[in-house]
């Protein structure tokens, strides 16, 4: 189709990509945002080919989107976000833009598209933040429309400015000439902007004159910042005609300038034109002074003394301020070999800049508090470019008692100077490297500032800081700060987690300082970020910390963190990152849980890669290898809460010596507790992981058992030990890490995947073993809210009160995280279903390694077994100890078997019997058995009589389907268990029970069910254990065949009839399976010689069997005289009579002696 229509095959593209535009769409989840990510992909690269297609394409989508009437707050913001991927995609595309573009194009472009760029940039509201971000984009795309085609912009600039000549209005519009301020310039174009306005200048109004004044200055920094060459070459080969013009310029702006307020307005112009003729500023640097270039020294003059404050006039200083910063920044980008003149000039206005510019006691504001710090930032980057050794200006900034402001100044300025570096003479960020102690105190501080601000617990430190304790002394007695001062520290805070970002070894570096004060240092750094990750109300910084930490822990940074002893620091540090990260995991206290996993996955790459770079340093990893005992299946933990870590001090555990060349150095770091505590809470969080309703979710987490498994290969490598030491799971581990690449499907199949892989974790370790626990116990919070729901809806304050004082509130399709739950919302129940998968699958891991209570093969992470209560999950015989959770949450299980939910009821009852039935764990099918057998022997009374209920009758048919899924299912590792428990008992009672039934077609449904079940029972028989087998056998055959024509004669309704046949034949083939090799044993006490009861015994069955073929037959003969047979029931009766004949078969093989002559007479 591209190839034969390409019209056709853009515009396809085009509507598909304006169909997944959020305004149409609607919100925005991850995998429409993907697609809409690649929708635009491939737009650009098609723009390439069929540019004027695609561009008309997306302006008429733009004009659309623009002409749309919105309601609402949600849709306006679809609306922002649909114009802002618009202008994106656009900007891109028009950067890509072919060279051999035609004139028509062009006119196209100017036509359709201008008008459009044009209503974001004219129509700012100063304060919206979306009418900003908007504005920004829009000005983006002018930029890249005027690279290419620049006079198609520029004609439309001239001929407003045209307009304006002739204009007499007072207020006319002067939009079009504040273009000026976002097109692209190079040295060719800038000249032709400044001869027009030297041309049109002094035929415009004032209003004209003054926006072109302040335009142009805006259009040479696009020119200097996107063409600095051109810039710098302008002083080592002056240009006459550039000169030419901006001298012209500067005497009309110099004419013009006649008050106080003129001159304010046009003094920053004036500097610039003035730097654009070097020769000029040359000559009037001498002592005498031609007389054409006397109003341009008087200028300089003029601008020193307002700086200098001698001005008397307020908005004179406030202009020579920002003239003389301009003048400092367009220095930085000339050589000063080239000239120094510039630079005496800069030097002879630098001080006082300064100095009103950064005054402590009298702070520089215009009342515009943005553009102010925009000036000072501006200020700062110039004066470190100019001379990066003269910071006096630096520790003003950094002065506590210094106003906030300062300190935003100089951190944005930092940033600056370490992500803009375009000139190879400008100094790089290494000579700030002497204030990162400060740098970092500020941190703490700003941090400890904004999460009291935020109402949230109080910044906890992991090690403590003597700069930072003399620094808080001065908030001990502080109010909580004001909203306006939090938001303050938030941005400031942002700046400073950016700042970390743009260049790490910042606030890292520690110079003259010992190894265990390098550690704790560190150790406080990335403690605050860590704690700014799960922080809700400020998603921003949050999402900035994450990418800091991940930067903190690339190679370079790492080697930083205490270069005396690399590798213990790093497991000290990193486990404690991880440990706390992966407890606000498992808790759910994080909104962005998927992004933070994906992280997290970013996070362990590079700790593999620290490891695999110092893998033959990190001989300490033998203390690791006996973290996992294989043989006994269990683990050492030591135990360390959360507050403990905290408190531990990982300097003071430091040793002298160089870590990267003494073994000594690093023993026992992988060993430590924190190490092990952290191991356990990672693999902890991904188990908790596989049952989010999430399918993304669940795929980063199977993902991450991968790095997991990595580790340990890096690791036993170097102890050349087996990798299962250090996971003993590892092959599950991997299998995990290879679906996640796999899976393309649907979230019921990658649950099954999962559960499937859950069953065969084999060894219970600390993190499986407190996955089941925590999942349990949320699992049962969540159960009961769903049972008490919409109660719990209605009570939803008091309830989430008393659940969960301390969770945050998070999206209530996760009914884990809080204290209400709104069952209309699918993925709540979704949620509860998954986590009940997980516990059926996983539970039988917690059987495992018991038999023994001598063994010391597990401890669970609570500490010493004199210190701690009970294990939660301890030896478990068959029977179920009703005081574990395993053996609880089975007895839950079998209760929601017959949940009565008015809502939810039969989706829990069906749920339950699918998951028990076709996931739980082998391991756990023994203690399942039992505990349906005690429940159904409740059905019956002391002299063995039914109690008939609707309730016992559920009960009853959930476990017939349940079992039959059970030995139907040939799960892995089910032959092993299903032996251990004898289901004798509790299939005689399925039986008696469902005998007293009646003959009501549910009660024909669950007796044919039932006999299904007797048929797999006995094709499983070589894998279960039977007490007495041929009894059983014998009383199963006497019930069953009380069934075989119970009804079908007295049946007058055809469904019914079909039902009973149903019956007779599940009947006869479970019959067939229980004769087979069934010698018959009449029952004791009947009085009458055995060989004589097992004749008479073996004559009923057979009789039976031959009426039923008779019966068959007559059956058969009466249909084809009515001409009614039906085709069904003739396939019914056919595979009946051949099941009764080999019902005869096997009953006569296996008694010949007693029933030869009743077969022959």
């Amino acid at each position: 189709m591209a190839a034969h229509k390409p019209v056709e095959w853009v515009q396809a593209v085009v509507n598909r990509f304006d169909e997944q535009l959020p305004i149409k769409a609607g919100q925005q989840n991850t995998h429409t945002k993907v697609s809409t990510e690649h929708n635009k992909e491939c737009l650009i690269n098609i723009s390439k080919y069929k540019f004027s297609l695609v561009i008309s394409g997306l302006t008429n989508i733009l004009k659309n989107v623009n002409n749309m009437r919105i309601f609402g707050e949600t849709a306006e913001k679809n609306l922002y976000l649909s114009q802002l991927i618009i202008l994106d995609t656009l900007e891109k595309c028009l950067a890509g833009q072919p060279k051999d573009t035609m004139r028509l194009d062009e006119t196209m472009l100017v036509k359709q598209l201008l008008p459009e760029i044009c209503h974001f940039i004219h129509t700012y509201r100063e304060g919206n933040q979306h009418a900003a971000e908007l504005r920004n984009s829009a000005s983006g795309v002018l930029f890249s429309l005027s690279c290419n085609n620049f006079n198609a912009v520029f004609s439309r600039i001239s001929t407003r400015l045209q307009e304006l000549t002739v204009c007499s209005e007072d207020n006319a519009d002067v939009h079009d000439i504040e273009l000026l301020q976002y097109i692209s310039v190079d040295c060719s174009k800038l000249k032709r902007l400044l001869q027009e306005t030297v041309f049109k200048f002094k035929a415009l109004k004032k209003v004209a004159q003054l926006a072109v004044i302040n335009s142009l200055e805006k259009a040479f920094w696009n020119w200097v910042e996107n063409y600095p060459d051109e810039f710098t070459k302008l002083y080592q080969t002056p240009q006459t005609d550039m000169a030419d013009c901006a001298e012209k310029l500067f005497d009309l702006v110099d004419g013009f300038a006649e008050s106080t307020k003129r001159k304010a307005a046009v003094w920053p112009l004036q500097i610039i034109l003035l730097v654009l003729c070097p020769e000029i500023i040359q000559d009037i640097a001498k002592d005498v002074v031609e007389e054409t270039k006397m109003n341009k020294k008087l200028f300089l003059d003029n601008l020193r003394k307002a700086l200098a404050g001698h001005s008397g006039s307020r908005q004179l200083t406030e202009s020579a301020a920002i003239a003389c910063v301009k003048l400092c920044k367009a220095s930085t980008y000339i050589n000063w070999e080239d000239n120094s003149v510039i630079f005496l000039l800069v030097q002879s206005m630098v001080v006082d800049l300064k100095n009103l510019l950064f005054n402590p006691s009298k702070p520089f504001s215009r009342g515009n508090q943005n553009a102010d710090v925009d000036l000072m930032i501006d200020c700062l980057v110039s004066c470190f470019r100019i001379n990066p050794h003269n910071n006096q200006h630096f520790k003003i900034c950094l002065a506590q008692n210094s106003p906030s402001t300062f300190h935003y100044v100089l951190v944005n300025s930092l940033h600056r100077i370490i992500t803009n570096s375009a000139l190879d003479w400008w100094p790089k960020i290494d000579a700030v490297y002497c204030h990162s102690m400060e740098l970092r105190s500020m941190f703490s501080e700003t941090l400890h500032k904004a999460i009291q601000g935020c109402g949230a617990h109080p910044a906890i430190r992991m090690t403590p800081s003597l700069t930072f304790k003399e620094k808080m002394t001065s908030l001990k007695f502080k109010e909580k700060p004001t909203d306006l001062e939090t938001r303050s520290y938030k941005f400031l805070l942002l700046s400073l987690v950016k700042l970390i970002h743009a260049d790490p070894k910042l606030l890292l570096c520690n110079p003259r300082k010992q190894g265990p004060e390098t550690q704790g240092s560190t150790a406080e750094l990335i403690t605050g970020l860590v704690q700014l990750v799960p922080q809700s109300s400020m998603p921003d910084i949050a999402q900035e910390a994450m990418e800091a930490l991940l930067v903190l822990h690339q190679l370079d940074s790492i080697d930083l963190w205490n270069p005396d002893a690399p590798i213990e620091t790093f497991w000290e540090i990193s486990s404690q990152m991880l440990f706390y990260i992966c407890k606000k995991l498992t808790s759910h206290q994080m909104l962005s849980s998927t992004e933070i996993l994906k992280w997290l996955r970013e996070i362990l790459i590079c700790r593999n890669k620290f490891l695999l770079k110092n893998k033959q340093s990190d001989r300490s990893s033998c203390h690791f290898l006996f973290l996992y005992d294989v043989s006994g299946g269990g683990t050492s933990q030591i135990s360390l809460d959360h507050e403990e870590m905290i408190r531990c001090a990982p300097g003071a555990t430091l040793r002298k010596g160089k870590g990267n060349s003494s073994m000594e150095s690093t023993a026992g770091c992988s060993g430590t507790p924190i190490c092990r505590q952290a191991q356990t809470k990672l693999e902890v969080a991904l188990y908790m992981f596989l049952w989010s309703p999430d399918i993304e979710a669940v795929l980063v987490a199977m993902s991450c058992f991968r790095h997991l498994c990595e580790e340990a290969d890096i690791r036993c490598g170097v102890d050349e030990v087996s990798v299962h030491n250090f996971l003993p799971n590892y092959n599950t581990f991997m299998e995990f890490a290879s679906v996640s690449n796999m899976m393309s499907t649907g979230r019921a199949a990658l649950q099954k995947r999962v559960m499937a892989l859950l069953r065969r974790i084999e060894h219970p370790t600390a993190g499986n073993t407190e996955a089941w626990e925590d999942t349990h116990a949320k699992w049962e919070q969540a159960t009961k809210l769903i049972l008490n729901y919409p109660k719990t809806k209605m009570e939803d304050g008091q309830v989430t009160e008393s659940l969960h004082k301390t969770i945050v509130k998070r999206r209530m399709s996760h009914v884990s995280g809080g204290g209400s739950i709104d069952l209309s919302d699918t993925d709540s129940l979704q949620e509860w279903i998954n986590m009940t998968g997980f516990l059926c699958a996983l539970g039988g891991v917690c059987l495992q390694h018991r038999s023994s209570a001598g063994l010391a093969t597990y401890s669970p992470p609570m500490g010493p077994v004199n210190e701690r209560k009970g294990s939660m999950i301890s030896m478990v015989s068959t029977e179920g100890n009703a005081e574990t959770p395993v053996s609880k949450f089975i007895d839950r299980l079998l209760t929601l078997m017959v949940c009565n939910h008015e809502k939810v009821g039969l989706q829990i009852r069906t749920n339950i019997k699918d998951l028990v039935g076709l996931e739980l764990s082998p391991a756990l099918y023994p203690m399942l058995f039992n505990k349906l057998k005690n429940t159904i022997s409740k059905f019956f009374d002391s002299q063995g009589q039914v109690l008939l209920t609707e309730t016992n009758t559920q009960f009853v048919e959930q476990t017939i389907a349940i079992m039959k899924n059970l030995l139907d299912n040939h799960t892995e590792g089910s032959s092993e268990h299903l032996g251990q428990a004898s289901i004798e008992t509790m299939m005689l009672n399925l039986v008696r029970y469902v005998r007293v039934l009646g003959n009501l077609v549910h009660a024909i449904q669950i007796k044919t069910k039932l006999c299904q079940l007797v048929e797999v029972m006995m094709e499983r028989r070589d894998d279960l254990s039977f007490c007495q087998e041929m009894k059983f056998r014998n009383k199963m055959v006497e019930y069953l065949t009380d069934w075989v024509m119970g009804t079908s004669n007295q049946a007058t309704d055809e469904d019914v009839k079909c039902l009973t046949r149903d019956l007779d034949q599940a009947s006869m083939e479970a019959v067939v399976s229980l004769l087979a090799g069934l010698p018959l044993q009449p029952e004791e006490g009947d009085g009458v010689e055995l060989m004589e009861a097992k004749s008479q015994l073996f004559l009923k069955y057979f009789t039976l069997f031959m009426n039923l073929l008779n019966d068959c037959s007559e059956v058969e003969d009466e249909s084809a005289q009515t001409g009614g047979r039906k085709r069904g029931m003739s396939r019914r009766l056919a595979s009946l009579r051949h099941c009764t004949v080999l019902a005869m078969s096997n009953l006569l093989n296996a008694n010949v002696d007693s029933g030869l002559m009743h077969s022959i007479g």
